[in-house]
Parts: structure tokens; C-alpha cells; sequence
């Protein structure tokens, strides 16, 4: 077999703020030796959750058991979750921004046609709906659990109690049309054809796009960890797994 060193494309702080949290966890349950040190865990872990790497070539390019690199990885996923902002938190956050975007995106899984729940209609193939908001620059403030892909946006963002929160504290937030019926502060584009809309619609419509299209880079954010672009785990990890990435962005971004 052959193993090659390659770059991992972020930077310094995401390793040292893994590597921070794994020496403060380790010292919480007293771990005395491991196969790997703080510093080749963190390194692993991005490497996996970044690169899309599977176990099996970690295992390889790291000298560890398969066994070994599945149980690094998930302690560091759940570690880092575990510190990513819920619903409250974001609308702190929120509060202090002119307003707020969200927008839902579909996370593809491996799954076949037998999976209906993971079928999403709109972007025709399995997957995993996550709600995501962001601030007026497009930075990422929040994800939601993640829920079949069958999940209609406005439903998931309900469930998640998104849309209560921001209409309780009354933050202004622009959405596209498949939140329409939200109420509240959520903004969406007027419904119909362009040439069926008045002028001032349209202008409405236009100036709408121009500000939910910054939204557009929070997603982008989060596909950015090559993981999330094919998901071939148990889709009761994936919760775990786009907090993870969401804590290494807030923190170490």
C-alpha cells in the first residue's frame, strides 16, 4: 500500500481549538495513554470531517486499527457538538444583527430507492433536510437536527422551533418561498409569475433575492467539509456530525 502525505485546507486555528478541547476532555476522564497523541487525534478528525477520508484509509495513513479511528472520531464528534449553539443561543446571537437568513438545504446520503422518508421530491435524491440560519454577511449562526429529506423546510423549521424564536423576539428574517405561511418576521418574495407581478413587486422581488442570496454562503459554508457532501453513515449521526462542523466554524473560523 502506498501512503502519501497532502494538505488539509484549513487553518492553524481549527487544529488548535481541536486540539485544545480533546487535551481538556482527556484530562476529564483520565485518559493516561493513547495510540495517538491530542495532536494526531485532532489532525485525524479533521482529516475525516474535511476530506471526506474514510476509516479505513485513516486507519492506514495514521498506522491505527480501523477500530481505533472510528472510536477517535466519534469521541471528537460528540465532543464538539456538544458545544454548538442551540435554538436560544442563536437568537441571542441573532438579536444583535439587523436581521437574519434561512434558508434549508438537503445533505445527500447513500440510501436506496426503498427509502422513501430520504427522498426528497425537490432535489430528487436521498437525503437529510438541515435548517441553517445566517447572519447579513452570510456567516453561519445555526444548524438545526437533521431530519429526512421528505421534510417540507417550513415543517422542519417549525419542528426546530426556529420560526417561534425569531417571531419571539421579533428579528427580522428573510426566507424564500417555501416558508410562506410562516408569519411573523419572516419575510418571503411575492408569489406568481414575473410578468403576472406589478413593478413594485418585482422591485420587491429583486431587492429580496439580492439579500437571501448571501444566505446561499452559509450553505456553502457547510459543504464546504467534504463529508457532508456524500453521507454513507448512519443517518442518526449526521445531527452530531453538522454541529461538529458548526463549532469549528464559530470557534475557530
Amino acid at each position: 500500500m502506498l501512503v502519501y502525505p497532502y494538505a488539509i485546507d484549513l487553518s492553524s486555528s481549527h487544529f488548535q481549538f481541536l486540539a485544545r478541547e480533546l487535551t481538556a476532555h482527556r484530562r476529564r476522564i483520565g485518559s493516561r495513554w493513547r495510540r495517538l497523541d491530542r495532536g494526531r487525534q485532532a489532525l485525524l478528525v479533521l482529516a475525516h470531517l474535511r476530506c471526506g477520508d474514510t476509516c479505513s484509509r485513516l486507519a492506514a495513513g495514521f498506522g491505527v486499527g480501523l477500530a481505533t479511528v472510528c472510536r477517535y472520531i466519534h469521541e471528537a464528534v460528540q465532543l464538539l457538538a456538544a458545544l454548538a449553539p442551540d435554538v436560544a443561543d442563536a437568537v441571542k446571537v441573532a438579536t444583535r444583527k439587523a436581521y437574519v437568513i434561512l434558508d434549508g438545504t438537503v445533505l445527500p446520503i447513500d440510501r436506496i430507492a426503498a427509502d422513501r422518508p430520504y427522498y426528497s421530491g425537490k432535489h430528487k435524491r436521498h437525503g437529510m433536510n438541515v435548517q441553517v440560519l445566517a447572519d447579513p454577511a452570510g456567516r453561519l449562526l445555526w444548524t438545526s437536527p437533521a431530519l429526512p429529506g421528505s421534510t417540507h423546510d417550513l415543517t422542519a423549521a417549525r419542528a426546530h422551533g426556529i420560526v417561534d424564536a425569531l417571531t419571539a423576539a421579533n428579528i427580522q428574517c428573510w426566507a424564500d418561498k417555501a416558508y410562506r405561511g410562516a408569519g411573523g418576521p419572516i419575510r418571503v418574495p411575492y408569489r406568481g409569475k414575473w410578468h403576472n407581478l406589478s413593478p413594485g413587486q418585482q422591485a420587491v422581488n429583486r431587492s429580496h433575492a439580492r439579500i437571501r442570496a448571501l444566505g446561499e454562503r452559509s450553505v456553502s459554508t457547510l459543504k464546504a467539509w467534504r463529508l457532508l457532501r456524500r453521507l454513507r453513515c448512519s443517518t442518526t449521526r449526521i445531527t452530531d456530525l453538522t454541529r461538529a462542523v458548526l463549532t469549528l466554524h464559530l470557534n475557530a473560523g
